[in-house]
């Protein structure tokens, strides 16, 4: 097994807001003041000097263009010589933002960057196309994949996925209710607290994740009915929500972080981004996390803890049958079925949740984020505790 460069990337602090399901507590915060505070906190908690970030990669899927990571990092009082780039790999904008930090600051491109991802699907502009006769017509979403190969909503794709792998009703179910449970115990032994950023709503301070929720039963989730297919075993109970949030990391290089005084942190080992069939797009992370495991010579029984986004229960399921993987390292504090989905946030929230993990973890520990994008993309991510 491999081990990291001395001069591997360190992720020394992270930071996200509470994830607010869409149309509830963040309604009326736009996307770049979810991200602002974040941005905010990872600098004044990590005690760095603003002008030495080299860069702000902020990720986001469904916003209004422009660049948000610049507008944030102006939103959130950065230095005006701090630049910004803004990503875009749909939901796994965040994690690639992270991972594009990393490789910047691998290639000596700078001391110190800021990356994650920030989505506000409830203020996300209305989509519109100009016909041939200049009116415009509205549309839900863009195109993922040509015709030719079928470009499937994404609870189609977990239909198909969920079917070929032989995940049952039940299975899915019983997983949902998992995440719900084990993200409620967190959230009452504090777990969270550490990493949360409160962010002013229309109805005041939110300072927590509205998304778990305490009366969900397996009784419950049994009377939910198929939403994609019928006689499905894909429904709204073992679905995502969809969610308003942001999460970010300080990416260090090693001087730096020894300059701050941090303990310990996340050295970057290496990522995989992989396409897979659009039509089978939940795959696509347990493809990328294969690879990548399989390069850095990583048997995946050695993984300590891995954050995987919780779009269909019916996906991670069968993402964690082809990787093997102990379903016990996985979200264990509670996942996006329980959390909510934000979207191009999803993925630095995974990272933000290892870095919190890996806290009780020995030294030398490997970590895993991984996650599925539209158009059959997954992206899969290895760090290493470090520590002194």
């Amino acid at each position: 097994m491999s081990v990291p460069s001395a001069e591997a990337p360190v992720l020394v602090l992270g930071r996200r807001t509470p994830l607010a399901r869409a149309g509830t507590l963040l309604a009326g915060v736009p996307v770049h003041r979810l991200m602002a505070p974040v941005l905010r906190a990872l600098v004044e908690d990590s005690g760095l000097d603003p002008e030495r970030l080299a860069d702000v990669v902020v990720g986001n899927a469904v916003g209004a263009g422009g660049n948000l990571a610049r507008l944030a990092a102006l939103e959130a009082g950065l230095p005006l010589s701090v630049p910004g780039i803004t990503v875009d790999r749909q939901c796994g904008s965040g994690l690639d933002a992270v991972v594009l930090a990393c490789r910047l600051a691998q290639a000596g491109a700078g001391q110190a960057f800021l990356a994650g991802g920030a989505e506000s699907i409830s203020t996300a502009p209305l989509r519109g196309r100009r016909r041939e006769d200049g009116e415009v017509e509205l549309y839900r979403r863009a195109r993922f994949a040509p015709e030719h190969l079928g470009d499937p909503d994404m609870g189609e794709a977990a239909e198909t996925v969920a079917r070929e792998h032989g995940i049952d009703r039940a299975r899915q179910d019983a997983y949902a209710l998992r995440s719900h449970r084990r993200a409620l115990a967190a959230a009452e032994a504090g777990a969270f607290e550490g990493e949360l950023v409160p962010v002013t709503g229309p109805r005041g301070v939110v300072r927590a994740d509205n998304g778990p929720r305490r009366t969900l039963t397996a009784g419950l989730l049994a009377r939910f009915p198929p939403v994609f297919a019928a006689g499905g075993t894909v429904t709204a109970g073992n679905s995502c929500g969809d969610a308003d949030g942001a999460a970010a990391v300080l990416v260090t290089d090693p001087a730096t972080a020894r300059d701050l005084g941090v303990p310990d942190g996340l050295a970057f080992r290496g990522a995989v981004t992989a396409g897979v069939d659009p039509a089978r797009l939940g795959l696509g992370a347990a493809v990328a996390a294969r690879r990548l495991l399989r390069e850095q010579d990583v048997p995946v029984a050695s993984l300590a803890a891995v954050e995987f986004n919780e779009a269909f229960a019916g996906q991670v399921l069968a993402c964690t049958d082809l990787l093997g993987l102990d379903e016990e390292v996985l979200n264990a504090e509670g996942g996006a079925l329980a959390l909510g989905h934000a979207y191009g946030a999803s993925g630095a929230v995974s990272v933000v949740r290892l870095l919190a993990r890996s806290r009780g973890l020995p030294t030398g520990s490997l970590v895993l984020a991984m996650i599925s994008s539209a158009g059959g993309i997954g992206t899969a991510a290895l760090f290493q505790k470090t520590g002194r």
